[in-house]
């Protein structure tokens, strides 16, 4: 079965949980209702997943989708390992205020499980900078099976990684955020490194909305159902948004998922239209067929 794909949607209680009160304390560090960036986007660009996205003579997909989309959950850097000058020809493609939110490889999260990867994460992220001003938050998901056990191993893996280049981490057995003990230690990791604490928003693991934020930023993977409270529940991502922009939340990065794929520029325009009707933005918003 897919991550977090239900039978039955419609069963699902989609209310966001009340936030942990670490989120308080730290987005008050901040000052208050300014936002530095704000990205929505779609986590894949290709003709088949988005389909009925691109008007018929479309020649460069990820062009196109740089015009209408101010970023892209990059998941494609997730199955291999990518060359210095394919993120040059990424980059090059794209227009100017143009995101990339690359994904860590599967070498170094899930082979390798965060041991024994210095060599692969100095590849990597020197031939990320060939996204140059276009990179955005890098993030790094870890498998299901990824037990609070081996906790140990992320301080180390932290301390190695680039200064200049921000990361988010997710985690998905259920034990990192509903044993208080584990969460506890987890989130201090966390805050000690600078390092972002993803939130996923899916039908099947509301586990997984720990609403504990670690830094000034929100990097949230929202995954639709494909049903119509998808749209009620961005709705709510809307107005929970807003209560920690109140209290100093600087960095939005949304990116949309769905069961079907095809539905994404739809959501996320509807997301985007009401991100600039409650913030007075100006983010573009997707042209959709």
């Amino acid at each position: 079965m897919k991550f977090g794909k239900v039978e039955d949607p419609g069963s699902i209680d989609f209310l966001l949980p009340k936030d942990h009160i670490q989120t308080k304390k730290i987005l008050q560090t901040y000052e208050s209702k300014t936002f530095n960036n704000v990205s929505v986007g779609c986590a894949k660009w290709n003709r088949k997943d988005l389909k009925n996205f691109y008007p018929r003579g479309t020649k460069e997909e990820l062009t196109y989708y740089s015009q209408q989309f101010n970023s892209i959950e990059l998941n494609a850097t997730f199955y291999r390992m990518w060359t210095i000058e394919q993120f040059q020809t990424w980059r090059d493609k794209t227009v100017e205020d143009f995101k990339f939110f690359p994904k860590v490889p599967r070498l170094i999260s899930h082979i390798k499980r965060l041991v024994d990867a210095d060599d692969l994460v100095t590849d990597y992220t020197a031939n990320l900078l060939g996204l140059g001003e276009k990179l955005g938050m890098v993030f790094l998901q870890m498998p299901e099976n990824f037990h609070p056990k081996w906790i140990d191993r992320l301080p180390p893996f932290f301390e190695k990684w680039p200064n200049e280049i921000p990361l988010a981490f997710e985690v998905r057995h259920q034990d990192w955020h509903l044993d208080s003990e584990i969460s506890d230690r987890f989130n201090a990791i966390l805050k000690e490194h600078h390092i972002t604490n993803v939130i996923t928003d899916s039908a099947g693991r509301r586990d997984l909305l720990h609403m504990r934020l670690t830094s000034d930023t929100a990097f949230i993977r929202y995954n639709g159902a494909n049903h119509p409270s998808d749209y009620t529940r961005l709705d709510d991502w809307v107005d929970r948004l807003e209560e920690w922009y109140n209290l100093g939340l600087k960095n939005v990065y949304f990116f949309v998922h769905q069961n079907l794929e095809e539905a994404s520029p739809l959501l996320s325009a509807y997301f985007i239209n009401k991100l600039n009707e409650r913030f007075n933005l100006s983010i573009k918003i997707p042209q959709t067929l």
